[in-house]
């Protein structure tokens, strides 16, 4: 099991004395503490500092941790100029980069983002898988690409990755087309489904889209996308998580409890948890720290941190 953490990239999670310069320093003790992997997530709903360039100030920070993005949003970004951006960071990493994306959530999450964009909300997953498609042709020095949506007669010599065929591609979301796509054409699964039962019966039909496509089930990562909060006092750590959901998404903990996964209680509690879901069939977990500044997040930090040899201590990926 792979324990990663989602760094707090977002103003939302800082104090008011808290400095964004500081997230450098709290990669590098994610790493010090033995989480495996530091993801960042990607939105234009509030303030935060820009993934691709969070992990660029990390990669040459960090040492031996995976680089993720939790999830990307591609649409945000010209997909030939991403493809060179995705390429440098896993060049400056050596290698460690991971890519998760998404399409975005209806409503005021996702839909006013294509506007700023200047993007047809439509069809925007077939959009984003021939996205991906064309980073992976961009990245084994394709100098065309043709699809339905994404057409370039001549793409020049660009970046190439450190490895080839580029970084992992995830994809995020458990719609059943989402678990077929994933399954046929992704690298990866990050979801964050409330109830573990779940996650196992997405994955069962991941691995079923990877088998029909006649791939591996061990080509597909299957991960997690969860919030947690360690706390010794139920009260105080439900208290605690609910002000998270209203800072983050404007709702209350019982609505954000139906979207996503929430994990909480005592670091006991928190490992059953998370164990659950690894039961389920779960390898690679992404915690999100329910904290909403940066002295919290790092007590936080160290708390899951605890958890980490309960679980089953990260083995590092070579690149």
């Amino acid at each position: 099991m792979d324990i990663g953490v989602l760094l707090p990239t977002g103003t939302a999670q800082w104090g008011p004395a808290d400095d964004p310069r500081d997230l450098i320093a709290f990669g590098r003790q994610a790493e010090d503490l033995g989480y495996s992997s530091l993801f960042v997530n990607d939105s234009l709903i509030s303030p935060r500092i820009e993934a691709l360039t969070m992990l660029a100030a990390l990669a040459p920070a960090t040492a031996g941790v995976r680089l993720g993005t939790a999830a990307l949003l591609p649409f945000l970004r010209r997909p030939v100029q991403a493809a060179q951006t995705l390429a440098s960071i896993d060049l400056l990493s050596g290698g460690r980069l991971t890519v998760a994306v998404g399409a975005g959530f209806p409503g005021r999450f996702g839909r006013p983002l294509y506007a700023l964009s200047e993007l047809p909300w439509e069809r925007r997953f077939a959009r984003l898988d021939e996205t991906v498609a064309l980073w992976r042709a961009v990245w084994a020095g394709a100098t065309s690409f043709r699809g339905e949506i994404l057409r370039f007669a001549e793409i020049p010599p660009m970046t190439r990755p450190f490895r080839a065929g580029g970084p992992p591609v995830w994809l995020g979301g458990a719609t059943p087309a989402a678990l077929a796509r994933t399954g046929r054409m992704y690298d990866g699964w990050l979801p964050y489904p409330p109830d573990a039962a779940d996650y196992a019966s997405g994955l069962r039909q991941v691995r079923q889209a990877a088998a029909d496509a006649r791939r591996e089930a061990g080509d597909v990562t299957p991960a997690l996308f969860v919030t947690v909060r360690i706390d010794d006092d139920a009260d105080s750590g439900g208290k605690a998580l609910d002000a998270y959901a209203r800072a983050t998404y404007g709702m209350p903990l019982e609505e954000l409890r139906t979207i996503q996964a929430v994990v909480t209680g005592t670091a006991e509690q928190v490992a059953e948890r998370l164990a659950q879901y690894a039961a389920a069939g779960a390898r690679h977990i992404v915690a999100r720290l329910a904290a909403l500044d940066l002295r919290s997040q790092r007590d936080q930090l160290e708390r899951l941190a605890r958890v980490i040899p309960v679980l089953g201590r990260p083995e590092r990926q070579d690149p």
